[in-house]
């Protein structure tokens, strides 16, 4: 099967996963409003899906090392129809659960293409498995694209025309999808080493960082920036549209320099960048600074997923791993950043991201010393 094709495939299914399971967070405002949910009731409900997501990851991480991760991947759109569950929820407790479905759904799919990803990459011998990621950043604005072009939609058809587009999206790709195959008689999970715990904890700071920026970069910047409602997103669509630039960069820069001088660079100029959006607090300061932020972190979780499906025999349960303990911080951080932010201010819960970059550009050398796929 050509190397192109397949590429041309996972590149879609990454650009495609982006796009549909970020459409349910574009029609919140209108559930939360349908339902009539407090904000407590709402946070409350928005931890089923980093909780789905980290009880599937595993599994499928488990599951692609036997059967290999293109049947995985090809089954997507039996499962993507997921996102459709929030619009149909009648309470706090039946949104809690349609999420927790939607963040299993979305951990299946992005272990299982992540180890797709990792596949073809060895098979074409070249760095790519950054642009993947790109592509999935790209996928996430053009879901929200989507949702701004159609703001008079209702939750219900909205994500349901979402999910069709993303299932016959995966199905038309799916048979360009590299055959990997699983290998028997590996462990069905990664076994804790420390080099792989060090990569967790890459993976751990990385997310956390990122999760700090979606959940609080807008209420940063009304208030203690002062900036108007309007302005406000511009924080997040300025770090987001960095990211999916910085890692369309990032498999040259790691081809040329290296995983470990690419990680630690990448996560100082993230430090460097949110330092810079808490130190200077003007508008245009604070909005290029988390710009220069999404910049750095678009490499650190890719070059570290990376290093991670090079530490064991069979590469998915050591993916599932560390993506499972990195999204543990993205589960875990804006709620630690907002108690944080009750004691001291914003600005020093925020200082946080700062520490955990640095954190990660510490540990980065440990993404060198993987042994050789």
């Amino acid at each position: 099967m050509s190397i192109v094709r397949a590429r041309v495939s996972v590149t879609g299914t990454f650009f495609l996963h982006g796009a549909v399971f970020s459409s349910w967070y574009t029609r919140l405002p209108a559930i939360q409003q349908r339902l009539e949910l407090t904000p407590g009731q709402l946070g409350i409900a928005l931890f089923g899906a980093p909780a789905g997501l980290l009880i599937a990851q595993p599994a499928v991480g488990a599951l692609a090392a036997r059967t290999g991760s293109r049947p995985i991947v090809a089954a997507a759109p039996f499962y993507i129809g997921a996102v459709v569950l929030p619009a149909l929820a009648v309470d706090t407790v039946t949104l809690l659960l349609a999420l927790v479905l939607v963040g299993a759904a979305s951990g299946v799919l992005d272990i299982a293409m992540n180890t797709q990803g990792l596949a073809v990459e060895r098979a074409s011998g070249k760095h790519l498995f950054s642009s993947l990621h790109a592509a999935f950043s790209f996928g996430v604005l053009a879901g929200a694209g989507a949702a701004a072009a159609a703001p008079g939609v209702a939750a219900l058809p909205f994500l349901a025309a979402s999910a069709l587009v993303g299932a016959v999206g995966v199905a038309v790709l799916a048979p360009g999808l590299l055959r990997d195959r699983g290998v028997p008689g590996v462990p069905l999970f990664a076994r804790p080493s420390r080099r792989l715990a060090a990569m967790g904890v890459i993976a751990f700071c990385a997310l956390l960082a990122e999760g700090a920026v979606f959940d609080w970069s807008g209420i940063y910047l009304v208030t203690q920036v002062g900036t108007t409602a309007g302005v406000a997103p511009l924080g997040l669509a300025g770090f987001s549209l960095c990211m999916g630039v910085g890692r369309l960069a990032g498999d040259c820069a790691a081809a040329r320099a290296g995983s470990t001088a690419t990680a630690r660079a990448g996560a100082l100029v993230a430090a460097l960048g949110l330092g810079v959006a808490l130190v200077w607090a003007t508008p245009v300061a604070a909005i290029a600074g988390f710009a220069l932020m999404g910049l750095g972190l678009s490499v650190v979780f890719p070059i570290t997923l990376r290093a991670s499906a090079s530490e064991n025999q069979a590469a998915a349960p050591s993916v599932a791993a560390v993506s499972t303990v990195g999204y543990g911080g993205l589960l875990i951080g804006p709620p630690v950043i907002g108690v944080l932010a009750d004691a001291t201010d914003l600005r020093a819960a925020l200082a946080l991201a700062c520490l955990l970059c640095g954190v990660a550009a510490a540990l980065a050398p440990h993404l060198a010393r993987a042994r050789a796929g």
